[in-house]
């Protein structure tokens, strides 16, 4: 294959691999912190597994929302970069977007803390569940500004191209979690047994522990410490750039709680064919999940490759870049796609020996190596565009492929006809496809040749 591929595109796959192999750490660390919770709540008892189980899920509604909107910091930063910028300015910007962050923390965790009861009400849990549900949600609020400044502080340091900083950061989190969750949890150490409340300290500990990381790194590298993001005095909030961080990222926020929400609520539609459709549902879509990790890390790769070309206004590296970017996710796709279809058995087998659960199981693991190629292909083409600042129109993709075609389509197929359970799949597959073709054709229609002639449309 590598025959047909020029040197140059060779050349900058080599280079967003680079930046994307320790994102994919990174990110596997953040899905390590909720396996850990899980199977430490497990132990507990079904009460405690259910109060984190639904005590996380309502945290990642508003985490996805919030890592979003700072998603944004990523290309203006990149762009900045590839302008050539003065550092001391990019780090006014940074401050002010700190101020933001330090803002959105608190409102995130004032709603969560006053949205708790009402939001487990409507769940009618059992008693004990619902109790400590609640107690769980209010405790796991307090982290809101510290992942906030996670989230400004991992995609500064990415835009600059230090991909590692967020992967020490999220490694030492994901210790400080685990440790703290066994401490709290089991009332060890001198602790005492917090049971499920002790999962969400531990996980208010690890966003602390994650951002004091963050901010040794920003004194101790050179090019982050010239942001002189430390200064005396409080951050100039006015022409300094900070009204496009919303701009920017309340789109990308709406794009990847499109994806999340459509999965939540096809797992909600599983619930009405029986426990084992649910627990082979969940098998499926847990691999297809980890398997995700890799093209969601190249696109935030090719982000930061196609905002620093943006920046300076290189339209052929552009077009490049982002070609790279939807190659690489296109070639992971069907490696993966291709091992969960010829080897859907083992892979099944790691998770459950239920043969009630295994047969169905490995009947979705198909779907999934299907819906699995336009998923790499959707999560490199918004990476490309971000790195152009195009968000707008990529929330609208998205947005119509996912909850005005796919999920219908989901519907209609659960309800109305006798694909079952399997319609569920059928609608994420048609979802992930048009939002791939959607996408795809969005950037080259962006970086065409003429169009980007004059660089204009690559600082939008």
């Amino acid at each position: 294959m590598s025959t047909f591929i020029s040197p140059l595109l060779r050349r900058e796959a080599r280079a967003n691999l680079r930046l994307a192999l320790p994102i994919i750490a990174t990110q596997l660390t953040f899905m390590g912190m909720g396996t850990v919770d899980t199977i430490m709540a497990g132990r507990l008892g079904a009460d405690a597994l259910a109060a984190v189980a639904v005590g996380a899920n309502v945290w990642f509604l508003a985490f996805i929302v919030f890592q979003g909107i700072f998603m944004a910091c990523s290309p203006i930063v990149a762009q900045r970069i590839g302008a050539r910028r003065e550092p001391d300015e990019t780090g006014r910007f940074v401050r002010a977007a700190a101020v933001l962050a330090v803002g959105l923390g608190l409102l995130w965790t004032l709603a969560l803390r006053l949205a708790a009861a009402p939001i487990v009400d409507l769940l009618a849990l059992d008693a004990p569940q619902a109790q400590a549900a609640t107690a769980y949600i209010r405790v796991v609020a307090l982290a809101g500004v510290p992942f906030c400044l996670c989230f400004l502080a991992r995609n500064v340091a990415d835009a600059h191209g230090l991909v590692r900083v967020a992967m020490v950061a999220g490694l030492v989190g994901f210790v400080v979690n685990g440790v703290f969750d066994y401490l709290l949890m089991y009332g060890r150490g001198g602790f005492p047994a917090l049971g499920p409340v002790g999962c969400a300290w531990a996980s208010v500990l690890g966003g602390l522990a994650m951002a004091a990381v963050y901010g040794l790194l920003y004194r101790r590298l050179a090019p982050l410490r010239a942001l002189r993001l430390f200064r005396r005095g409080w951050p100039q909030l006015r022409d300094v750039g900070l009204a496009e961080v919303p701009r920017l990222g309340v789109p990308i926020a709406l794009i990847i709680a499109a994806e999340s929400w459509l999965f939540n609520i096809g797992a909600l539609l599983m619930a009405r064919f029986g426990g084992e459709v649910i627990a082979a549902h969940q098998i499926a879509i847990n691999v297809a999940a980890l398997s995700f990790m890799v093209p969601l890390s190249i696109g935030f790769a090719t982000t930061v490759r196609v905002g620093h070309a943006a920046g300076a206004r290189d339209a052929e590296a552009v077009r490049l870049r982002g070609r790279a970017g939807i190659l690489l996710g296109v070639g992971f796709a069907v490696l993966s796609a291709s091992v969960m279809a010829l080897f859907p058995e083992l892979i099944v087998a790691a998770y459950t020996d239920a043969p009630s659960v295994t047969g169905t199981a490995v009947s979705f693991l198909y779907f999934a190596a299907l819906f699995q190629i336009f998923d790499c292909i959707q999560a490199a083409a918004n990476g490309a565009l971000r790195g152009i600042k195009d968000t707008r129109v990529p929330m609208l993709i998205t947005l119509g492929a996912y909850w005005f075609v796919g999920m219908p389509v989901a519907w209609a197929l659960v309800f109305h006809t006798q694909q079952g359970p399997a319609g569920v799949w059928w609608g994420f597959i048609v979802a992930l496809a048009l939002a791939a073709a959607g996408l795809g054709s969005r950037f080259v229609h962006r970086t065409r040749r003429g169009r980007t002639r004059s660089g204009s449309v690559l600082m939008s």
